[in-house]
Order: structure tokens, then sequence, then C-alpha cells
């Protein structure tokens, strides 16, 4: 990121000045832009206070009454099949399903303490220490295209931007996520076997025991349910996504907190706590508004911005990926308060705003896809690894996967 910023304000600096010798006015221009951007930073980043703290006292709500819980239950048998060579009683196992539900929820602060002691405890069972096992892999091209059912700092962003639904990034967020993460899925699958571990001793397979023990695998009835109703609402919304939009956030806020109240959870009790955790979640946030936003007015007001849009928006306009979709989904894989901020400022843009196309497509990309950089650095630098295979490669391939669905679902929608 440090590389990312300079590199952003010098380009700008030496544009504006090239333009300041053909027609003065221009580095002008560039401190007014600089400044404004960091005022509407700081606007913004206090106009995100009130629904962050909205979301996550929702959230907390929703982790006090089981949700959480009752999510990795339903996930269990199936990261069973997809890890077959973890036993499934190991630690490790039950850390990546916790790591995996919370990513669903939107509870990226709650799923990286899991995702890294999975991946320590990954690597306990790895018999080439410091290489990239074939289950460190997937976990991580897994991680880096979670389905996500609950996209809330994006929704919390857009309401932030003044969006009349906030919530519409929901079905477009969870259309992106399913095809990037069964993509993230089949490129680890493939690349294991282009980048072979030469020294590995295999585990055995999980399943090789008795057949008693496969058949406590076998998913359950209420398992079955819960993917039918997961596969019916996936129908429902890319079918009526735009028609019932408008309900989803108030019947979410009914819904989490009468199962809370079900559950004899203290429901303003736990929301005011997870509101209090919201409200440094964004005081926290602004500083890197600040700069990120300042960068990006500064590239915009010198003119840089253009140079590169221009051309690019020509040539994927028909493909309906304009050039400032295609920015976000590249900061995005490098830094997430770099693509965060970038988003503010897209969704802020009088002429963009949050709810019109290009603002609907850069809010799914930012909830479909993952800093994938950054999940590697510290992850795998958690357990130790530095050989890390085909990690990057599906990582980005999955994020490419979730550009072209966001695409198309978003055009479907919302062109």
């Amino acid at each position: 990121m440090n590389i990312v910023f300079l590199a952003i304000v010098l380009v700008s600096v030496a544009v504006a000045g090239a333009h300041e010798i053909a027609a003065p006015g221009a580095m002008e221009a560039l401190g007014t832009g600089l400044v404004q951007a960091a005022q509407d930073a700081v606007t913004l980043g206090i106009g995100l206070v009130g629904a962050m703290a909205l979301f996550q006292g929702l959230l907390k709500v929703a982790e006090a009454a089981g949700l959480l819980a009752s999510l990795a239950r339903l996930l269990r048998p199936l990261l069973r099949r997809l890890f077959p060579q973890i036993p499934p009683e190991d630690p490790a196992m039950g850390a990546m399903v916790m790591n995996v539900a919370a990513n669903m929820l939107g509870l990226s602060n709650a799923a990286t303490p899991f995702g890294v002691r999975a991946m320590r405890e990954l690597d306990r069972l790895n018999p080439s220490k410091g290489t990239a096992t074939d289950a460190m892999v997937l976990f991580l091209a897994i991680n880096t295209a979670n389905v996500t059912l609950l996209p809330t700092h994006v929704m919390a962003l857009r309401a932030a931007a003044g969006s009349h639904d906030p919530a519409a990034v929901i079905p477009t967020t969870l259309f992106a996520t399913l095809f990037a993460t069964g993509a993230a899925i089949l490129f680890a699958r493939i690349g294991s076997r282009w980048w072979p571990i030469a020294s590995a001793t295999p585990h055995p397979p999980a399943d090789a025991g008795p057949s008693l023990s496969r058949l406590r695998e076998r998913v359950g009835v209420r398992e079955l349910l819960a993917l039918l109703a997961f596969a019916g609402f996936v129908a429902v919304t890319l079918a009526w996504g735009r028609a019932i939009s408008p309900w989803i956030l108030p019947l979410l806020i009914a819904g989490i907190l009468a199962l809370g109240a079900f559950r004899r959870v203290p429901v303003y009790e736990a929301f005011v706590k997870g509101a209090k955790d919201g409200l440094w979640i964004s005081l926290r946030i602004i500083p890197y508004l600040i700069a990120v936003l300042a960068a990006v007015g500064m590239f915009r007001s010198s003119g840089a911005m253009e140079l590169i849009v221009a051309p690019l928006g020509r040539a994927l306009a028909p493909l309906g990926l304009p050039a400032e979709a295609l920015t976000m989904a590249v900061l995005r894989s490098l830094s997430g308060s770099a693509s965060f901020g970038y988003l503010a400022s897209l969704l802020k843009d009088p002429a963009i705003g949050p709810d019109s196309y290009l603002g609907m497509l850069a809010s799914t990309l930012y909830g479909s896809t993952e800093t994938t950089f950054y999940v590697l650095a510290v992850y795998f630098g958690a357990a130790g690894v530095r050989r890390i295979r085909h990690a990057l490669v599906a990582g980005l391939l999955a994020d490419l996967v979730a550009l072209v669905a966001a695409t198309i679902v978003c055009g479907w929608l919302y062109r």
C-alpha cells in the first residue's frame, strides 16, 4: 500500500505539472481537489458511524443467538468432503468451519483469528514444513472467494452515501461469490496437479476407515433442508432481486431481533455492545479514508484518471465493465483500505451515486472479492509458509470469476 499511495500522489503531481506548463491553473486545481477530498473523507467517515454501528449491533445479536454456531454446524459436512485428508474431529477442521461461517455473515474481524488458527493447525499436519499443502491452498482459495450472505461493510457504506436501498447489494454479491467460490475450489484442485509437492507424504483420507465413519459424514435431513432453502433463496434473488431487495433490510433486522428474543438473548444489551464495536471500527477507518480519498482526489483533479479511464472505458464499455470498476477490482486484491476508500469516492460522486449501475457494480465487486495478497501474507505468514505453490494463482483467478459474475448479474438487474 505504501508503494500504491506514493505512486498515485507522484503521478498526480507529474501530470498536473505537465498540464500547468501548457495551461496555468492545473496545480491550483490539484491543491483544491486535495483539500476538498480530505474534507469529504471526514464527512463520509462521520456519516458511516451510524450505519456501521447499526449493522455491527445486529451481528452481535445474531452471534449471541447462536446463528454463527448453527451455520458452522451446517457447513461442517460440506467441508469434510472438501478436505478428506483432514480428520473430521481435528482442531483444524473446527477452525476452518468457524472461519467460513464468520465470512459468510460478514464478520471479518472474527474470521481472521479463526483463519490464522486454522492455518497453524493445518501446518501441524504438514509433512513438508515451509511449503503449502493442498489443504492449505484450498482453504486460502475458499477464504478469498467465500460465499457472502451479508456484505455488512458495503451495506453500511451505501447507507452512508445516501442509497435508497443499501441491501440491494445482497443478491448480487451472493451470486458473484457463489461462482467465485466454485471457481476457487476448481482452480485449487487443478493446480495441485500442476504444482505437486515432491517430498510430501500424503495423509490418509479421512473416509478410509470403516463404513460407520462414512455414515456419520452423510448429510442429515436438517442439512439437506438448509441446502434446499439456500438454493431457493438464490433462485428467488436472481429472479426477483430488484423487487425484493427493499424488503431484505427491514425483514433482516426484525428477524435477527426476533431470533435473539426467542433464544433469550438480551437483545438491547447485545445490540449496544455490537454498536460500540461498530463505532470504534468507523473511527479507525477515517484516517485510511482521508489518505486514500485525498490521493484519489489528486489523481482525478490532475487529469491522470481521465488519461487512463478514457481509453479503457472505450474498450470495455461494450462488455458492461467501466474502467472505474476494473480499477476497483485491482485495488481490492491489493488493499482493503485502498479499495474501501475508492469505493467510497465512487459512491459519493454525484455523477455516479450508490444506486447507479456503476455504483451497484463497484459495491458488488467489493463484497464479492477479497484482499488476496493481504490474506495470503497474513495466513501463510502465521504458519511460516514460504512456498505458497498455486495459492496466489487460484485466488486471483477466483477474483477474476467474481468480476465477470458481478458484471453479468449487475447488468441483468440494473443496466
